[in-house]
């Protein structure tokens, strides 16, 4: 417990909310994202966000469930409240650097490189800093200057809002005779994926494939995060803080290890002999399902491949749940499919670009893996 980070949050949440509504497809921003990964790097115990508040009153009653201070800071006249803003956000968090000295991670939710002098000053200070920005609203002085900057686009469980696509007016038929058959399903829009359970902050999903998938997203969290072995104990705190209410035994496991060794028969997992007896060492498997899904990948793209010998990203992921029902790449540790996919061309399964024609991913198989 005493070699956790301790870690102070503040949010320039206009700074955010427009980021992500401007640039992100119209999307409402949701901290949910950041305060997962911010578990995977430590305990946060001050949550502080700063804005006008009378502009925000469902953004208010969110942060309020998530336990945010709101640091009200009204429009003036004749006054910047802007500048107010990022002066409220600096004093205090000094303030907190100087009178909490067990704080020794600040993270800053904002794009603005007003903050580059404060971030520099904190480092000065021994604190290590984080930032967290739309990559599009992110000045390009910000990022350098931190220990770590995470752009909020790429964090898991945001959901970009697939740009909208102009389709063709189909011609005006006459509808035959209704038919008595049975109900087909409702086609999805392309881009759409079938919804996976979710198991994050504040959800409590007691199924087997959610377990396995947050499980090994977690491990892989603290994979990237850290440089230590993720043990067995660091594991179970980081599930808590992104879910208070896990417990192991809603899903009829009688303690943590019965349902890490549980993960390990299902090669979800794999387990070591810790630094500690009773504490094993949690990795991912190298090799064994993941090759598999790359296999899975490869013929499925062959399989779509049009004339020019490519498939796209927008329907891939349920082309490959109707040959693998069960197929979830976080089951095997990605963050999203199109991570997964990286993966898959940097193993040679596939190769993967961008098309500014179709605006879209596309995959294509080449040389033989």
């Amino acid at each position: 417990m005493d070699q956790e980070e301790r870690i102070a949050l503040f949010l320039d949440y206009e700074n955010l909310a427009f980021g992500a509504r401007d640039h992100l497809g119209g999307m409402a921003f949701d901290l949910r994202p950041i305060a997962d990964a911010l578990a995977e790097r430590g305990r946060v115990v001050v949550r502080r966000a700063y804005a006008d508040w009378s502009y925000f009153d469902e953004d208010r009653r969110r942060l309020t469930r998530s336990h945010v201070e709101l640091i009200d800071i009204p429009q003036r006249m004749g006054a910047s409240r802007k500048n107010a803003a990022d002066i409220k956000m600096a004093v205090d968090a000094l303030e907190l650097a100087f009178e909490r000295d067990y704080i020794s991670t600040f993270v800053f939710g904002t794009g603005d490189s007003d903050f580059t002098p404060l971030v520099q000053k904190l480092r000065e200070l021994n604190k290590r800093v984080i930032g967290v920005g739309v990559e599009k609203t992110t000045s390009a002085l910000l990022p350098p200057a931190c220990d770590e900057f995470l752009y909020y686009d790429r964090l898991e469980g945001v959901e970009i809002p697939p740009a909208p696509t102009r389709r063709a007016r189909p011609a005006r038929v006459v509808p035959p005779e209704p038919q008595p058959t049975e109900p087909l399903p409702v086609e999805q829009e392309a881009g759409e994926e079938e919804p996976e359970p979710q198991a994050g902050m504040g959800v409590s999903v007691h199924d087997g494939d959610a377990l396995a998938a947050l499980v090994a997203q977690t491990v892989a969290g603290l994979q990237a995060s850290s440089s230590g072995a993720v043990t067995a104990s660091t594991l179970k705190r980081t599930l808590l803080r992104k879910d208070p209410t896990f417990n192991e035994a809603d899903y009829g496991f009688r303690a943590f290890g019965e349902l890490l060794r549980h993960l390990a028969n299902q090669n979800v997992v794999e387990l070591t002999e810790g630094p500690a007896k009773g504490d094993p060492e949690v990795t991912l498997p190298e090799r064994g399902d993941r090759e598999e899904a790359f296999y899975l990948l490869r013929s499925v793209v062959t399989d779509l491949a049009g004339r020019d010998g490519s498939a796209p990203l927008s329907g891939l992921k349920n082309q490959l749940r109707k040959v693998r029902p069960d197929f979830s790449e976080k089951k095997l540790g990605y963050r999203s499919f199109l991570q997964f996919c990286r993966a898959a061309t940097t193993s040679g399964a596939v190769e993967l670009g961008w098309s500014p024609d179709t605006e879209d991913y596309l995959l294509t198989v080449g040389a033989e893996a």
